[in-house]
C-alpha cells in the first residue's frame, strides 16, 4: 500500500475502543483522515499488531493510542 506524502491516515481495527475514541475525537475536530483497517492487509497486521490506533501523515507517525490535537496543526 503506497502512502501519499502529507496524507493523513488513521490505522485502526474493528472493535478497538481506543480506535473508536480517537476516530470520534477526530470527527469532533472536523478532521476526516483516510481510515485503514489493518486487518484487511497482512503487512499492516504485521507492522502494527496491537499498537493501534495510529495517526500518520505520510510516513511520519503523529500519535498512537490517544489523540494529541496539537499534531494536527503542523
Amino acid at each position: 500500500m503506497s502512502e501519499v506524502p502529507g496524507e493523513l491516515v488513521f490505522y485502526y481495527r474493528q472493535g478497538c475502543h481506543l480506535c473508536d475514541d480517537m476516530w470520534q475525537q477526530l470527527l469532533e475536530l472536523g478532521v476526516r483522515p483516510r481510515a485503514v483497517d489493518i486487518d484487511r492487509d497482512p503487512e499492516l497486521q504485521a507492522r502494527f499488531g496491537s499498537l493501534i490506533p495510529v495517526l500518520m501523515r505520510g510516513d511520519r507517525e503523529l500519535c498512537r493510542y490517544f489523540l494529541d490535537p496539537s499534531v494536527l496543526d503542523g
